[in-house]
């Protein structure tokens, strides 16, 4: 599926061929803080399937497993764009949908780090639930 989108103020958009099968909701602490909310949705994009225009600025954060992750924002506007390895080799973007103009087709399909659901929250049902990831 071909989407494309961008920040909230237009200085960097992107465009970007995904499967809408590899939507997804993380409900990490870490998604939490970063997003200011419950969770966040990302869609799974090889590197060699999305083209950026500007220029991203980078905050590479440690996670619970001490694997680093590279965070993608808008300099401007501070738009959550993207998470990805910092390792050298072939990336995975986990592209954050709501920055999509195409958001409202993809759909999670599986959601991750549930044990730190926030107990609010309503159950998503039928979706393939992990507590936590290595």
């Amino acid at each position: 599926m071909k989407i494309r989108g961008g920040c909230h103020c237009g200085a960097i958009t992107y465009e970007a061929d995904v499967d809408p099968e590899k939507t997804s909701i993380c409900h990490c602490t870490d998604c939490q803080k970063l997003t200011g909310t419950a969770f966040r949705v990302t869609v799974a994009v090889p590197e060699d399937k999305i083209a950026f225009t500007g220029m991203p600025k980078v905050y590479v954060k440690t996670s619970e497993s001490g694997n680093k992750r590279a965070q993608g924002f808008c300099p401007e506007c501070g738009s959550h764009l993207f998470a990805t390895s910092v390792d050298e080799g072939p990336k995975v973007y986990g592209l954050r949908t709501g920055t999509s103009d195409q958001r409202d087709q993809l759909v999670p399909r599986r959601q991750v780090w549930h044990r730190s659901a926030l107990h609010w929250l309503p159950e998503f049902e039928g979706m393939e639930t992990i507590e936590k990831q290595s």
